[in-house]
């Protein structure tokens, strides 16, 4: 193979990545990388398509090709080390390797921490980054990183330690402020948020950042007073994330008439996805047959048990059980009362997940192909529907007893999910709607009385799919264990 002809097969696969045509380029790429043999190249990009296909047995053989022809490419031991990870293999060696070639590459360090964790050594990867930080205090992403995951691993108040350490040593720096706050933030953690916000303003002075979030802390704390001239300080900036704060603000001081031109103005515009959850509500609560039209079609959620296309359910509970490593919920999601596993779920390898994966695949056809007339307005029924499905992200989650899920939903997704696996008895449950999932009804922060649209009883088994942009949540149970796998349907490309 001449280097014009290995060329041309490179643009092509890249092409191919990013037209999300990977199933038609990737034989092709195979079969030449098997030709050519020492083309570490085409080693890799076999390995980047089959990766993006969620076949990880063949990228992982790939990329191994790859990294016995090029061992110093860091890159590709990157990668290698990455597709290891994602595949649910020891990958922590790997990651040794792409750090001494790469050491100060963050992304790098950050797959050797998800290693650590995924290999039960959370505490040593805690301690690394940690090292790291106190070496590297302006690092922004490792702090974040670190605050994440010492909050899974049960440790609160120590979760934002290194941000208070770089901040001691540099108080000027701005956004070692932001990023503090930021993560209290996202940790729901509303009154602290406001202290570091007033330290930060003394410190640095202020800025639309800390206006916002403050507005948006005050707002939550149910401090309206205090929000509301903050609010109005930031009423000139045209940016969605402003606009979202905001109409939070509005529809729990019961303004929802005021709230509806600031949604609007975001629904034919690429950041629409963010609002869409808004309008479900304030169309609601104004009896705009809008609503209807956004979320009251019974097609747009489809109740599949999937019997046996599953692998056995108590084998698959063990399997997922054995892959949650923390002890308590993630920093920013909706899990209460128990864990989530880290990582893409439906890369791992093991025979119970490939498996899985298959009947969700062809759970997920079927919805879709149930769905409404295409409808170029409505977020669910526009995107085409002649493409391999493909996902956003995919968990379990493991609830104990009280566990549950706020009401929230997924804004990266178009389809989303629960998957029973494994549920408490009758006994543990509490009886009458304990446990059951709620849709439509928004969260309980925003002092609305909206009552769910539609309540699903869980059955070991039970598939229930739904549109990303539909508020969802789970009611409280007394005890016993509730395993679910979810995942988000990616937005055809």
């Amino acid at each position: 193979m001449t280097p014009g002809e290995a060329e041309a097969l490179e643009r092509r696969a890249a092409a191919a990545l990013a037209d999300g045509n990977e199933e038609e380029a990737a034989p092709l790429l195979a079969q030449a990388a098997a030709r050519a043999g020492g083309n570490a190249r085409l080693w890799q990009w076999s390995g980047l398509l089959h990766r993006a296909l969620d076949r990880h047995a063949i990228a992982l053989d790939a990329f191994a090709h790859a990294a016995r022809l090029a061992p110093g490419d860091a890159k590709i031991a990157q990668g290698h080390a990455h597709v290891a990870l994602e595949a649910g293999v020891p990958a922590l060696a790997l990651y040794d390797r792409a750090v001494a070639l790469a050491p100060g590459d963050g992304e790098v360090r950050f797959g050797r921490a998800a290693a650590q964790f995924a290999e039960d050594r959370a505490e040593e990867a805690i301690r690394d980054l940690d090292a790291l930080l106190a070496q590297n205090p302006g690092w922004l992403p490792g702090h974040a990183k670190l605050a994440q995951l010492r909050w899974m691993m049960g440790a609160r108040d120590a979760a934002t330690a290194s941000y208070h350490r770089a901040i001691a040593g540099h108080p000027g720096e701005r956004a070692l402020w932001e990023g503090l706050v930021q993560t209290l933030m996202l940790a729901e953690q509303h009154g602290a948020a406001c202290d570091a916000i007033a330290r930060a303003r003394a410190a640095v002075g202020g800025s639309p950042f800390l206006d916002l979030q403050e507005a948006a802390a005050r707002s939550e704390l149910g401090e309206a007073d205090a929000a509301e001239p903050l609010f109005l300080r930031l009423a000139g900036f045209d940016d969605a994330g402003v606009a979202v704060r905001r109409v939070r603000h509005l529809l729990r001081t019961g303004r929802a008439a005021e709230a509806l031109p600031l949604i609007e103005r975001w629904l034919d515009t690429p950041h629409a996805t963010a609002l869409w959850p808004y309008a479900a509500i304030a169309w609601r609560l104004a009896g705009d047959p809008r609503h209807d039209w956004l979320a009251g079609d019974p097609r747009l959620v489809s109740v599949i048990d999937l019997g046996d296309r599953l692998p056995p359910l108590e084998r698959l509970a063990e399997v997922l059980r054995g892959l949650h490593h923390a002890r308590a919920q993630h920093l920013d999601q909706s899990v209460r009362g128990g864990t989530q596993t880290d990582g893409p779920l439906f890369r791992r390898i093991e025979p119970e997940i490939v498996a899985l994966r298959q009947a969700i695949v062809w759970a997920v056809e079927r919805h879709r192909d149930q769905l409404p007339p295409a409808d170029p307005r409505h977020p669910t029924l526009a995107p085409r529907r002649d493409r391999p499905v493909r996902f956003a992200g995919s968990w379990s989650v493991r609830l104990a007893a009280a566990g549950h899920h706020a009401a929230h939903v997924h804004p990266q997704g178009w389809i989303s999910s629960a998957l029973y696996v494994a549920l408490p008895g009758e006994a543990e449950r509490g009886g009458g709607e304990a446990g059951w999932l709620t849709l439509g009804a928004p969260q309980a922060g925003l002092g609305l009385d909206l009552p769910p649209l539609r309540t699903v009883e869980p059955r070991p088994g039970r598939l229930v799919l739904f549109p990303s942009i539909l508020w969802h949540g789970t009611v409280p149970f007394a005890a016993g264990e509730r395993m679910t796998v979810a995942f988000d349907v990616a937005p055809p490309a």
